[in-house]
C-alpha cells in the first residue's frame, strides 16, 4: 500500500492575472509504513502537495495513485479516501466546534456512519492514543491549552482509524514542551500502530530527529529526497533556497574541516556524540 505521485501540476487561478504554478511535475512515492518529513520555505509548495493526498485539492494534470488506483477516476470512492488519508492542518484548533471533548473527536467516526456506541469507543481509543487525561473528555475544547488543542485536533482524525496521518505544521506556536509532546506521541503512533506519517515541518531540529525520509520542495518543485544525512549533507544548496539544516549538521562539518576522522552525516545531538566518541576509539 502506498500513494504514488506521477507527474503532478497544480496552477492557481489559471487563465487570469493571478495565475501562479505551484506544483511542476512532481514525482514521488510514499509506502505505507514511513515517516516522512516535507520542507520548505514559505510558498515552496510544501501544503499545496500534501492537500493533493486526500484529494482535497485536485490536480491540474498528472496521476495520484493511493494503492495502485488512480483517485482520479471517475466513480473513485474519495469519501473512503479522506477516511484513509487523514489530514490535520495547522492551528486545527480552529477546527474543533463541539460542546465536549468526546463529541468532537466523535464527529469523524459519526460522518463515517457508525453508531454512537462504536463513535464513543473510538473517540477515547484515540484519545488514549494521543495522551489525553480521561479527565477532560467532557470539557469544552475552547478551555483547553494549545498543546491540549492540538491533541484533540489529531485524535479526531485518528478515530477514523486512516491509515496514513498527514500533520501540517502541527506543533505551530507551541512552547518547545508542547512541541516535543505532540511529536514524541506522533512518533509513538507510527512506531505502535505502524501507519504512514507525513510531517510538514519548518524545524530542520525536529524533522532531523524524527522522520526516516526528507522531502524538500523548492518553488513548486521536488528539490531533494532522502534520508536526513544524504538532505543535510547538501546544506550549502539549502541555505541557496532559504533554508537550513540543524545546528549538529554545522558543528560536524566544522569539526570535519578541523581536520576530526569522522562523518559529518549526523543529524542529532546522539548521532553526533556516537560518532565523536567512535572516532576517539
Amino acid at each position: 500500500m502506498s500513494i504514488t505521485l506521477e507527474h503532478v501540476n497544480y496552477v492557481y487561478s489559471p487563465g487570469t492575472a493571478y495565475e501562479k504554478q505551484a506544483l511542476k511535475d512532481v514525482s514521488l512515492e510514499i509506502p505505507q509504513g514511513q515517516f516522512v518529513g516535507i520542507i520548505g520555505h514559505t510558498g515552496s509548495g510544501k501544503s499545496t502537495l500534501i492537500q493533493h493526498l486526500n484529494g482535497l485539492t485536485k490536480a491540474t494534470s498528472g496521476k495520484i495513485l493511493y494503492e495502485g488506483k488512480n483517485i482520479y477516476d471517475e466513480g473513485y470512492d474519495m469519501r473512503g479516501l479522506r477516511s484513509q488519508v487523514g489530514l490535520v492542518f495547522q492551528y486545527p484548533e480552529h477546527q474543533l466546534f463541539e460542546v465536549d471533548v468526546l463529541s468532537d473527536v466523535c464527529f469523524g467516526p459519526k460522518n463515517q456512519g457508525l453508531s454512537q456506541e462504536e463513535c464513543e469507543d473510538r473517540a477515547k481509543e484515540a484519545l488514549e492514543l494521543v495522551g489525553f487525561p480521561e479527565k477532560y473528555y467532557k470539557q469544552s475544547p475552547f478551555e483547553l491549552s494549545g498543546g491540549q488543542k492540538r491533541r484533540v485536533a489529531i485524535a479526531g482524525v485518528l478515530a477514523m482509524r486512516p491509515k496514513v496521518l498527514v500533520l501540517d505544521e502541527p506543533t505551530a506556536g507551541l512552547d518547545p514542551k508542547g512541541r516535543d509532546e505532540i511529536l514524541d506521541q506522533v512518533e509513538r503512533l507510527h512506531k505502535e500502530t505502524g501507519m504512514t506519517v507525513i510531517l510538514v515541518s519548518h524545524s530542520m531540529e525536529d524533522v532531523a530527529r524524527y522522520v526516516e525520509r526528507i522531502i524538500v520542495m523548492n518553488r513548486g518543485e521536488k528539490m531533494l529526497d532522502g534520508t536526513p544525512g544524504e538532505v543535510f549533507r547538501h546544506y550549502k544548496e539549502l541555505e541557496k533556497v532559504g533554508l537550513a539544516a540543524p545546528q549538529v549538521t554545522y558543528v560536524m562539518h566544522d569539526l570535519k574541516e578541523r581536520g576530526f576522522d569522522l562523518s559529518p552525516d549526523a543529524t542529532t545531538i546522539e548521532e553526533a556524540a556516537d560518532e565523536i566518541m567512535r572516532s576517539y576509539q
